[in-house]
């Protein structure tokens, strides 16, 4: 038995929980979130909480219960409370600005790049510590624009300019060996 899918989800009083099947609605205040679910997977909404109850003990269905137990989860969380990633900016002349909703980067590029927030999703910069906040309800849209973003330009190992998560530590190496005789 998965300890992660036996644990039972809370749901706080602001959320509504719609089960029909196996698909999942969960809204909130901050936004509405549809689901569709494995049938080996049982979902039940009873006194508050949310339990997730596998049907079989096949290898694929143990699989899918720790799995489906975290979704719900921050399912919940997200329309409840939010998620927020946040990404730092470290680079001679690079730099981050709003235009409007959109996010503009200039990364040492011959031309900046704008980014453009999916549905539910928003951004905040400090332009002092070039700081770029992502704010939404979904965590897996939130996780996938972040790495998109860390693709445009990733830390180098060398200088360690590029777009990183906030506190990731890079490695890194050292110059050339015939620099230092020089």
């Amino acid at each position: 038995m998965s300890r992660i899918g036996k644990l039972p989800i809370q749901v706080p009083e602001s959320v509504k929980v719609e089960i029909k099947g196996s698909e999942v609605t969960v809204k909130g205040p901050k936004g509405e979130m549809k689901r569709q679910f494995s049938p080996d997977i049982t979902i039940t909404h009873e006194d508050g909480a949310l339990l997730v109850k596998r049907n079989s003990d096949l290898a694929l269905v143990r699989a899918l219960h720790g799995t489906t137990r975290a979704v719900l989860a921050n399912m919940v969380h997200g329309v409840s409370t939010g998620f927020t990633t946040e990404l730092e900016v470290d680079g001679v002349g690079y730099r981050v600005e709003m235009d409007g909703a959109k996010l503009v980067l200039y990364v040492g590029y011959s031309h900046p790049f704008v980014i453009e927030p999916p549905a539910g999703i928003n951004f905040e910069i400090d332009s002092k510590t070039r700081l770029v906040k992502i704010n939404g309800y979904d965590k897996e849209v939130i996780g996938q624009l972040a790495s998109d973003i860390i693709k445009i330009r990733p830390p180098e190992p060398y200088l360690g300019k590029g777009i990183r998560y906030k506190g990731q530590k890079i490695r890194r190496k050292a110059g050339k060996a015939g620099k230092a005789k020089g």
